[in-house]
């Protein structure tokens, strides 16, 4: 019975995890094709600002739906707002294949955005919600583990198709390029995510929150094996009373800490710190680097793929370890591995002489050195930050406000995200790589004092014991 009961709690986790596997598919596939939808030739005649601009346009709906996922959480569901962000990734892969101009893929790209966002949001909240205390890292970890899948699905998706017909920017089935394919695609795991969605059950915290207590005691008894559901379902009441008096609203986020309750902030914070470390633009010159070293263009993507596989180890490394050794050592070691690394391609990019507008000068080890140290450094976050992150914003945060916080905290992480993206090539092109790298090792260091200062650990913690009382008001 015990077998059977986590059989079934791991088939839930990893059906919610769904939305990961999207959101890093959906992110991750715009990069096989965005020189072919640049190209006047086969896409839109962009400028290089609009061909950028194509790729993180998403990123704007991500922010928008990361910010509302907890109120329609709350209202509707964790469930159906799952199965409506499914919705939004169907429309987008197809509309964004089809878009006769510039102006309409954008737009299609910001809905797809917001499911994005929704995902990003609801899966880490709701995995959490349903798993015992003691798998709650490792199941949340699901989360991590289907975005890294997502990522490599799309490479090998894209790479597959780039080879049978001869570029992106080529001709494919019915005629249509090669890069419209590579979007409408995308669509295959959506309608997946939208059919596996029904098969879900519902948070159990949400349903006491709507007052379903059979619902939930049913719940907690045949998918996480509460031993006592009944009591457990009191204790979830009454946390949601003590800490909300009616439904949540963004106002039950405010305190005194700026505005805001300090373990809002602490979540922001985590989330923030996850990514102006850089970890989207530090593999910026994988390809270029790979090829300096003597490898064609087609090998450094090859390599590119490498590195991913590497990231899904280390992702699998950080979930067995994550219930062991708990979130917030996991966290410092990745910190300071990270910031050991940054610095050393730092190092290896002013050594080497890199150009001071970005452009890539380096001979001898360095080249060596800089790829090293990449990998190395996103091997690390992967293990670490890119795990521990998704967890902790599933479960610090109270019963009563989860859905809201985790919703703030998700599009500050998107936020920061856009930051980052944007001001890499400014930073790049003015103060040079080697300076911007110290910069994002200095942010590795603040972040290692970060989670020793201001992060309580929460593993082995009950989600019932997550109050704002004892994480401040």
């Amino acid at each position: 019975m015990a077998n059977k009961l986590e059989t079934k709690l791991v088939l839930v986790c990893m059906t919610a995890a769904i939305g990961g596997f999207l959101f890093g598919y959906d992110t991750s596939v715009i990069n096989g094709g965005v020189d072919a939808i640049a190209s006047s030739e086969s896409g839109f005649g962009l400028t290089s600002f609009l061909s950028g601009f194509s790729v993180s346009s998403a990123l704007i709906g991500c922010i928008v739906g990361a910010w509302f996922a907890g109120t329609l959480a709350d209202r509707f569901g964790r469930v159906r707002v799952m199965q409506f962000a499914a919705v939004l990734f169907v429309v987008s892969a197809i509309g964004s294949g089809l878009a006769s101009n510039f102006a309409v893929f954008v737009i299609i790209r910001i809905v797809g955005g917001v499911g994005v966002g929704f995902t990003s949001a609801i899966g880490p909240a709701y995995i959490s919600e349903v798993s015992p205390v003691e798998r709650r890292g490792f199941l949340t970890g699901f989360q991590q583990l289907a975005i890294v899948l997502g990522i490599t699905t799309s490479l090998i998706v894209n790479d597959i198709y780039a080879l049978v017909s001869g570029g992106a920017a080529n001709p494919f089935w019915f005629g249509m390029d090669t890069w419209r394919w590579m979007l409408i695609t995308t669509a295959i795991p959506g309608i997946i995510m939208f059919v596996m969605a029904f098969t879900l059950p519902e948070s159990p915290r949400y349903l006491v929150m709507k007052e379903r207590y059979e619902e939930a005691t049913k719940i907690l008894a045949e998918v996480t094996g509460e031993e006592n559901p009944k009591a457990k379902v009191l204790e979830i009441a009454k946390t949601l009373k003590e800490d909300m008096g009616s439904r949540p609203h963004f106002g039950d986020l405010r305190g005194r800490a700026l505005g805001l309750k300090p373990v809002i902030w602490v979540g922001i914070g985590v989330a923030l710190f996850q990514q102006i470390s850089g970890v989207n633009v530090v593999m910026f010159y994988d390809s270029s680097l790979w090829q300096m070293v003597g490898l064609t263009e087609q090998q450094s993507l090859n390599a590119t793929l490498i590195r991913t596989l590497m990231s899904l180890i280390a992702t699998i490394i950080g979930m067995l370890l994550i219930d062991r050794i708990g979130r917030r050592r996991l966290l410092r070691i990745g910190s300071a591995g990270m910031a050991i690394f940054l610095a050393v391609i730092a190092f290896g990019f002013g050594v080497g002489n890199s150009g001071t507008n970005g452009s890539l000068h380096l001979t001898g080890i360095w080249p060596w050195v800089v790829i090293g140290g990449s990998y190395i450094f996103f091997f690390i976050f992967s293990a670490t930050w890119g795990i521990v992150m998704w967890v902790v914003i599933g479960e610090v945060f109270p019963n009563s406000i989860r859905a809201l916080a985790v919703a703030v905290a998700t599009a500050a992480n998107w936020v920061g995200n856009f930051l980052v993206t944007t001001t890499f090539p400014p930073m790049r092109d003015t103060i040079g790589l080697p300076i911007t790298y110290v910069i994002y090792a200095i942010m590795a260091v603040l972040s290692y004092i970060f989670v020793r200062k201001f992060l309580p650990e929460t593993n082995g913690v009950e989600l019932e014991d997550m109050k704002t009382s004892s994480l401040g008001k």
